[in-house]
């Protein structure tokens, strides 16, 4: 499983030009799934991304969580996050799990970040989705289990 946590003061998913999730500061957490993965690593990276100190405190410094901050996540399915672009020019994405696998997972990794006090919306499975990113610092971290 695969996580890319962009530090926002403002996120939002549209599909078909209906804003379905929108936050204020947070995380925006592209969410990955591939072969093999399962509630261990769901598990491990709610844990991990609700306690990640990448906010910054009094003195500027990346001390506080999310829960620290009194933040908000998006979570948005990105199977793209397995592209494997070593041949040729076009990617390929076999590595993904499969959506009847993938999604699943992606429901339970949102309902554990909940379960660690980080109020979560999501994106869309499966759908066409505009992600409106304001990331700031800029900060994006990159986690894998």
């Amino acid at each position: 499983m695969r996580a890319l946590i962009q530090r926002v003061s403002h996120a939002s998913v549209t599909v078909e030009g209906k804003t379905i999730s929108s936050i204020g500061k947070g995380l925006l957490i592209l969410l990955g799934v591939g072969h093999g993965d399962g509630e261990e690593q769901a598990n491990f990276l709610a844990e991990k991304i609700a306690n990640l100190r990448i906010f910054e405190d009094e003195q500027g410094k990346t001390n506080l969580s999310v829960l620290d901050v009194k933040g908000e996540a998006i979570v948005v399915s990105q199977f793209t996050l397995y592209a494997d672009a070593s041949r040729g020019r076009r990617p390929g994405f076999t590595d993904a799990a499969l959506p009847e696998v993938a999604a699943p997972l992606v429901t339970r990794f949102v309902e554990l970040l909940r379960s660690h006090n980080v109020p979560t919306q999501t994106g869309q499975f499966g759908a066409h989705m505009l992600v409106e990113i304001h990331n700031d610092g800029p900060v994006t971290i990159w986690l894998e289990k």
